[in-house]
Parts: C-alpha cells; structure tokens; sequence
C-alpha cells in the first residue's frame, strides 16, 4: 500500500450536512483519512495510491456529495 495525501478546497461552505458526509467518506475505498484544515475551507484527503488516482478520489467525494477542487 503506497500511501498519499492531496488537497482540495470546498466548492461550498462547511455545514452540519457536509461534515457528515466527510465522516462518511472513511467508508469509500481506498481512502484512508479526510481531515478538514484549520480554515473550514479545504480537506486533505490521504488515500492508497495503488488503489485510486487523484481523480478518482475527487470523483469519490463528488458522489459522496462533498464538492470539492484540487489544490495546485
């Protein structure tokens, strides 16, 4: 397993809503942690790099219902 972190900022502001969706996001494969930063306006995501690839992992989120962007 080759673990590695990316991060996205949130297309829409943190709610109740959202951050339950987040602590639901540990049961999509493949990723291992979702920690929201410090500004509530962004997530860094670490995920198993032999398992998904960064697009998958946004998509993941996406149909989890957590709309995000990566982070350049």
């Amino acid at each position: 397993m080759t673990r590695v972190q990316i991060r996205f900022r949130l297309q829409k502001p943190l709610d109740d809503a959202m951050m339950a969706r987040i602590s639901d996001a540990y049961s999509l494969y493949g990723i291992q942690r979702v920690q929201v930063a410090p500004s509530h306006d962004g997530l860094m995501v670490e995920y198993d790099a032999t398992r998904l690839r960064p697009a998958e992992v946004e998509s993941a989120l996406a149909g989890a219902g957590i709309p995000v962007e990566p982070v350049a």
